[in-house]
């Protein structure tokens, strides 16, 4: 069970976007089922990507979209000293707020121009999420921000006091969303364990940390 706070100041709700028909729903929910992820599927989201990295660095890289993520670090209880993992980590939104706060960072996206548009604030390492290039238990934290959720890699490589922290930036008119229920139910799924941690909202959208209880 997650403790709701209440809203970061400034906190509003964002202008309507991606509602439940949004092709990207479909596929957020498979993954999160560890389902419906194929050599294809990873081809066809890699070239949305890589499509958009030109624009994304200059577009989705502002305050607002900043401000569930350093929410989060403030309020969230997170292991601020720990080893970090961001998957999806796009053009750096995350990393950017990240960089200088917690203990180490690792950066991965599976689109490479994404990682190349990217600063150099981390390393980065292109990765299928389904797939990392990480030893069992290695992180004690992992970001995913608009990220789509692949439970159990995810909880393979993440200590078992680990911490997830989601964050959809246009709460649920994000393309790539689940709720909070969605999200800790995908995860004890994996592992049969309860989860309990904060959300709230923030800028245009909202944060949960999940830790093993």
């Amino acid at each position: 069970m997650l403790n709701v706070l209440p809203d970061a100041p400034g906190a509003r709700d964002p202008e309507p976007f991606a509602d439940g028909d949004h092709p990207m729903r479909r596929i957020t929910r498979e993954a999160a089922a560890d389902a419906g992820w194929h050599p294809e599927r990873a081809a066809r989201i890699t070239d949305l990507f890589d499509g958009m990295a030109s624009a994304w660095s200059e577009e989705h890289v502002d305050p607002t979209k900043a401000a569930p993520v350093g929410d989060a670090l403030d309020r969230g209880r997170v292991p601020l000293d720990g080893d970090w993992l961001e998957l999806g980590s796009g053009t750096g939104a995350g990393a950017r707020v990240l960089e200088g706060r917690v203990g180490s960072l690792v950066c991965t996206d599976l689109s490479f121009e994404m990682l190349r548009h990217a600063p150099d604030l981390a390393p980065r390492v292109r990765a299928d999420a389904t797939s990392l290039p990480f030893a069992d238990d290695r992180f004690d934290a992992a970001l995913l921000i608009n990220m789509l959720l692949f439970p159990t890699e995810l909880l393979r490589v993440l200590r078992p006091s680990g911490t997830v922290v989601w964050v959809n930036t246009l709460g649920d008119q994000t393309p790539i969303h689940l709720s909070i229920d969605e999200v800790g139910d995908a995860l004890t799924a994996v592992d049969g364990v309860a989860r309990t941690g904060f959300t709230a909202r923030a800028g245009t959208g909202f944060w949960a940390t999940f830790t093993a209880a």
